[in-house]
């Protein structure tokens, strides 16, 4: 047996769901003793006060959401969350952390809101030895690090924008200042953007398609030379406001500022109906749905031009610095790829393997007989 043979997914990991508790949605406390976790894409689902319910395996597990595919890797005591989720524990030889980065690292088919875990089954996992698994996870870890600092830091970013608003214009609700106040209406007029086929629609190509959740897809023709304002008009985006490019087709799930009444600062604008949650004045027959008459009497703030276009200033300057951040983000995140594709090859601590041959085959040939495999061992990987 090679280092990084790969083995079947039963020689490496227990199913150890079964004979647990689990705790039901409708009983999720806010706050409590006891996490639950569930397979939702969240590390904590709700809380419980029922200690009884507590998780009775040993630790650290790896969490699998059947229906999302999600992966979680927890080491302290926890409650499961009811139906669809997967807790698996390694075999001796194996570390839960080792697994839990394979299996990150894998591409795990999807099928909708199906059950995914005899997908997973499917896998084969790689044997290194325990001492190399450590190596592995260690370098992964400071990586990983690397990765959750970048989106704190984007997440920090992302509220500066509405922190700056609120500095320089106060609490629209509140008006401290005692700005004038106008309808939405009597600022501007909305309409939906144009019907296009899923078909006609492209993952890339020369002009964006703005729908209600922004970007959906690339077109072969535009339909503004300028950029818009796009509202998302129906549905979980409804009343989510994005900035087009230049050059773009916006989609009747959306809506677009095809007319200014008065002079008013695009920028200042997407600040202010990020601040009104148009979504709160949306219809609720069915899904939620806008309407340039269900808006039109929401009120916004509407400062001096000046302080407009300065704010509009500031706002160039905090995109330019998030630029370079999304610059960072994908080089981080094409780093973590790279890694993840060399460990689990054994091209990661190939080197490191080498001044430790003698041990790492000593632990090999340990861990093959008690996973029942052939002891005899290949030196190179």
């Amino acid at each position: 047996m090679r280092f990084g043979a790969p083995v079947p997914f039963s020689v490496a990991v227990i199913d150890a769901t079964g004979g647990n508790t689990k705790i039901q949605r409708k009983d999720f406390l806010p706050v409590g003793q006891l996490p639950v976790i569930d397979q939702g894409q969240e590390d904590v689902a709700g809380y419980t006060n029922d200690m009884a319910a507590a998780y009775s395996g040993d630790l650290p597990v790896v969490l699998f959401g059947d229906h999302t595919r999600a992966f979680k890797y927890v080491d302290h005591p926890f409650a499961l969350g009811a139906d669809g989720v997967k807790v698996l524990t390694p075999h001796p030889g194996f570390s839960a952390k080792f697994l839990y980065y394979y299996f990150l690292s894998c591409d795990i088919p999807s099928r909708g809101y199906s059950r995914h875990f005899k997908f997973l089954k499917e896998l084969d996992i790689p044997l290194f030895a325990s001492s190399e698994q450590l190596r592995i996870v260690e370098l992964l870890e400071e990586a990983d690090r690397l990765r959750r600092l970048r989106r704190d830091a984007d997440a920090k970013a992302a509220r500066i924008l509405p922190t700056l608003f609120l500095n320089m214009f106060g609490d629209p609700a509140t008006n401290p200042r005692g700005l004038r106040k106008e309808p939405l209406g009597n600022l501007v007029k909305v309409k939906s953007g144009d019907f296009l086929p899923a078909k006609d629609m492209a993952i890339d190509g020369t002009y964006p398609v703005y729908g209600g959740n922004g970007i959906n897809g690339f077109h072969n023709a535009y339909m503004f030379k300028e950029a818009k304002i796009v509202l998302g008009r129906v549905g979980a985006y409804c009343g989510v406001v994005h900035y087009s490019s230049r050059n773009a087709w916006v989609t009747d799930n959306a809506l677009y500022v095809s007319e200014k009444l008065e002079p008013i600062e695009d920028q200042y604008l997407v600040a202010a109906l990020e601040q009104a949650n148009l979504n709160q004045y949306a219809g609720r027959a069915g899904q939620p749905l806008i309407s340039g008459s269900r808006i039109y009497p929401v009120e916004i703030l509407v400062p001096e031009e000046v302080e407009q276009l300065a704010f509009a200033r500031s706002v160039s300057d905090l995109r330019k610095v998030n630029d370079l951040l999304n610059v960072a983000s994908q080089k981080l995140d094409f780093l973590w790829d790279t890694m993840m594709t060399r460990a689990f090859s054994g091209q990661l601590t190939a080197k490191w393997r080498e001044g430790h041959m003698q041990e790492l085959l000593a632990e090999m040939e340990q861990q093959a007989r008690m996973l029942n495999l052939p002891v005899q061992l290949e030196t190179t990987s």
